[in-house]
C-alpha cells in the first residue's frame, strides 16, 4: 500500500449510475490535466463491488459520483481509512495537493 504521492494510481473514479459517466470522465480529464494518476470505473456493476476492487488494488482515494454528486459538483470522496464524507472537489484537490507535498503517507 503505497503512500499517496508514489502510488501508481492516485485517484479511482467511480460512476453508480450510466447517467453519471459524463461527469465522472470530466473530473478525470480534470485530474489528469493537473498532473494526477486516475483511472475510471464505468462499468455496470453495482458500487459495493466496485468500491471492494478498489480497495483491493490499495488505491489511495476512490471518488464516488451518482446523480445527486453530479447535479451538486460534489464528489463522495473515499479512502482507504473508509468514507471521508461528500466535499468539493477543489477541497479534495487542495488535501491530495497538500499530501502529495509533503509526502505524508
Amino acid at each position: 500500500a503505497f503512500p499517496t504521492w508514489l502510488a501508481p494510481v492516485q485517484v479511482k473514479l467511480l460512476s453508480i449510475t450510466d447517467r453519471a459517466s459524463a461527469r465522472v470522465q470530466e473530473l478525470a480529464a480534470q485530474l489528469d490535466a493537473l498532473g494526477y494518476r486516475v483511472e475510471t470505473d464505468l462499468r455496470n456493476e453495482k458500487i459495493g463491488y466496485k468500491i471492494r476492487e478498489a480497495q483491493s488494488q490499495k488505491i489511495p482515494y476512490m471518488l464516488v459520483l451518482g446523480d445527486k454528486e453530479a447535479e451538486s459538483g460534489t464528489v463522495a470522496v473515499r479512502s482507504r481509512g473508509g468514507d471521508e464524507g461528500v466535499m468539493a472537489l477543489d477541497d479534495f484537490i487542495a488535501r491530495v495537493n497538500e499530501e502529495v507535498r509533503t509526502k505524508k503517507n
